[in-house]
């Protein structure tokens, strides 16, 4: 094999569907040494070559790249403050199967150790369905990961964990895979840049509101991670209100300014357990007509307007600094976004210096949506794999 295998590989998975005559263009190799990479390819069971979908038009039928039908597959996990999920893809990204549950029990943040039980358990199902075949684990997490994959989550109460336990021990799960695992913004950024709103984007910004505010920027295609591997931390920049103490140990950061804590503030109600859960009813009180045509919804409006212009001036911040030429908005944030564009929009274009204003980077919603960040795990893991593939 060869490193001319390994792009092959990388363009059928950047590219489902590929042709081969195309494949042979997008390498820049002639299509006789295509063909030899393909043989070579399907021979080792990483590759198949298939008919493609009629398209009513006459001439000789087009096959496609496709991924052997026992190739390998990556698994990717999403963690979350509300429960996990666990899916399979094959090369291309195709999602062949899904697992997800909330944490048990319901009533308190869970703990780790809970956390991996529940996973070691899903995986087990997935490894008895596709066995020998799931070569790479990517994780989502809601917190800071450093590059020796351990997990500070302040918002859920996890400190210091280990990511790599979520793989079952050798003795049970036998090899340990190809292991990434990032912050779900990062993930969910990339992803936005490789096949969402973000795709040919030169500076794209991405945010993330969940149980907090999280963010990344990706430049030309590459994932900026800093030096420690924490960066997009934009939750936690002084864009709030100082007398505000954030779970970080901060005072005035941004993320408390946006999430369902700082609506729970406006609305006069108690910091909610699920601030995920608790902004998308408050956003969706405040959006309902038929709630506004009988005079209920005005405390949402009201709380839903004031988060939306300080999410507005903190993005105005960030392209000041940044230079991002997109942003899109996950999570929560895309729910404020068509809750309450001209809120949004009105407090960012205020805040932009001069010289933007006359053509504002575009804030759109993240394509991807509660996808992103498990897409981008599942991303970050082929890269990782493909190169060891072939």
């Amino acid at each position: 094999m060869t490193t001319r295998s390994n792009q092959l590989l990388g363009v059928v998975h950047a590219h489902p569907g590929v042709t081969r005559a195309d494949a042979a263009r997008l390498l820049g190799i002639g299509t006789g040494a295509t063909t030899e990479l393909v043989a070579r390819l399907s021979q080792a069971h990483l590759l198949a070559e298939v008919p493609a979908r009629p398209s009513g038009s006459r001439g000789r039928p087009t096959t496609v790249l496709v991924p052997h039908s026992e190739g390998p597959l990556v698994l990717a996990a999403e963690i979350t403050h509300e429960g996990w999920r666990l899916q399979v893809t094959e090369l291309g990204g195709a999602v062949l199967t899904t697992i997800a549950a909330g944490h048990a029990p319901a009533d308190r943040p869970p703990a780790w150790p809970e956390v991996v039980a529940a996973v070691h358990a899903a995986i087990g199902r997935l490894r008895e369905q596709y066995p020998g075949r799931l070569r790479a684990l990517g994780v989502s997490v809601p917190g800071t990961v450093s590059r020796s994959l351990r997990l500070d989550a302040t918002n859920v109460g996890w400190h210091d964990v280990d990511l790599t336990s979520l793989w079952p021990s050798a003795a049970d799960a036998g090899p340990t895979p190809v292991f990434v695992a990032g912050n779900d913004a990062s993930l969910a950024a990339a992803a936005e840049s490789a096949r969402g709103a973000a795709t040919g984007a030169r500076v794209a910004l991405h945010l993330l509101i969940a149980g907090g505010l999280g963010g990344a920027v990706v430049d030309q295609g590459r994932l900026l991670n800093g030096a420690s591997g924490f960066a997009g931390e934009f939750g936690h920049m002084p864009f709030g209100d100082p007398a505000i103490p954030c779970p970080c140990g901060a005072h005035g950061c941004w993320g408390t300014a946006v999430d369902g804590t700082a609506l729970a503030r406006h609305l006069g109600h108690r910091p909610p357990r699920d601030p995920v859960t608790y902004a998308r009813r408050v956003i969706a009180t405040a959006a309902d007509p038929d709630a506004r045509a009988g005079g209920d919804g005005g405390a949402e409006r009201v709380a839903v307007r004031a988060v939306a212009a300080t999410l507005g001036r903190g993005i105005a911040g960030l392209v000041n600094a940044l230079d991002a030429d997109l942003v899109t908005l996950g999570g929560v944030g895309a729910q404020l976004l068509a809750a309450a564009e001209r809120e949004i929009q009105t407090s960012y274009r205020a805040g932009l210096m001069e010289i933007r204003r006359s053509s504002p980077p575009p804030i759109v919603a993240a394509a991807l949506g509660a996808d992103g960040p498990i897409a981008g795990a599942a991303e970050e893991a082929w890269s990782s794999l493909i190169p060891r593939l072939a």
